[in-house]
């Protein structure tokens, strides 16, 4: 059984989630939300101890309005005042829903280019994460996912390239060859070394919440507050990162959807997810075809989750969400090109 989480938390603090609105028709008083298209007239006040309380926004602490509206610092060379796609390349045999399907190099390579073309970032992984997954040597990890790395720019890739992984290992090898940010879903904890790698060697860093490890993180996960508990655990792995020299601007957070969490569990994350914007940092979501999106809609088939998956990005991107990591990289592209042109999701 999982230890419960939030227990050590403060009980008075006082957290600002703001209720987030896009679209043309903004009045004169509205907030933008941290430099993108997306704004706010009003505020969520939350805490461990009291019933939550809506007030207008400028009622809200003036430091927590500073970093809601703070425009973000460009990531990986990407302006944070858009939606952002991150396409998946799982060199695994298996991952959860796409396990085995891109283990040899050409078909590796093919789905990759093709790729390139519809998102923003391509992240590569040579371990599977899903919920019950062993773990993989850190140099069969090397030999699965740097070649590829590698291929992308000896053809030619010069966009963002991220290596999924929790190894400093793999991860320094993975820069040698080319890629350009670290995605680690232990949030810098797994491997002692990995701290010393980001902030010696600079790469933008996705820093994840995760309860547990892939092999235990869904036994019995709990928490005292849900919302709160992860914001409180992503703050203080940020806080970490920056103490050892990591440049605040070249991190992202994840809440880690799925990873320790029930169905219930993302469902408030999902909701709430406004609040993380209050770290002041990019967020980055990783809901695509997950277990609850197959729960919730009644689809065993994690490769038919699409729309699920899409619906629920949808979402995050209108609560100013900056990057989606997915699978089905044409269908949400397509999405997010309609969603921008109904909405009016970009900047002006």
């Amino acid at each position: 059984m999982q230890a419960r989480v939030g227990t050590n938390y403060p009980r008075d603090m006082i957290y600002v989630r703001p209720l987030v609105q896009i679209g043309a028709a903004r009045p004169g008083d509205a907030l933008s939300l941290a430099g993108g298209a997306c704004w706010f007239t009003h505020v969520e006040l939350l805490s461990r101890d009291a019933p939550p309380r809506v007030c207008a926004a400028r009622e809200a602490p003036d430091a927590a309005l500073a970093r809601l509206t703070r425009p973000r610092a460009d990531w990986a060379g990407l302006s944070m005042d858009r939606p952002r796609l991150m396409g998946i390349l799982n060199l695994t045999p298996d991952s959860f829903s796409d396990g085995g399907l891109l283990t040899e190099g050409a078909a590796a390579l093919a789905r990759a280019t093709a790729m390139a073309a519809e998102v923003d970032i391509l992240d590569v992984g040579g371990e599977s994460t899903r919920p019950g997954a062993a773990p993989v040597p850190g140099d069969e990890e090397v030999r699965r996912t740097v070649p590829l790395i590698a291929a992308l720019r000896c053809a030619g890739l010069r966009g963002p390239v991220s290596i999924d992984t929790r190894k400093a290992l793999v991860a320094r090898a993975a820069l040698d060859a080319g890629a350009t940010i670290i995605n680690d879903v232990s949030g810098l904890t797994h491997d002692p070394a990995m701290v010393a790698l980001v902030a010696g060697s600079r790469p933008p860093v996705v820093i994840m919440h995760a309860l547990g490890t892939p092999s235990t993180m869904q036994d019995d996960p709990r928490y005292d507050d849900v919302l709160l508990d992860v914001y409180d655990a992503l703050a203080d792995l940020a806080g970490r990162a920056v103490a050892a020299g990591i440049d605040p601007a070249r991190i992202a957070i994840d809440p880690g959807i799925g990873f320790g969490k029930t169905p219930d569990h993302n469902l408030a994350l999902l909701r709430g997810i406004a609040l993380f914007h209050g770290l002041g940092h990019p967020i980055l979501l990783g809901a695509s075809r997950k277990r609850f999106i197959g729960t919730i809609a009644g689809e065993a088939d994690a490769a038919r989750r699409a729309p699920g998956s899409i619906a629920v990005g949808l979402a995050a991107f209108a609560q100013g969400v900056q990057i989606l990591r997915v699978h089905d990289t044409t269908e949400t592209a397509q999405a997010r090109a309609l969603w921008q042109a109904v909405t009016g999701g970009t900047r002006p």
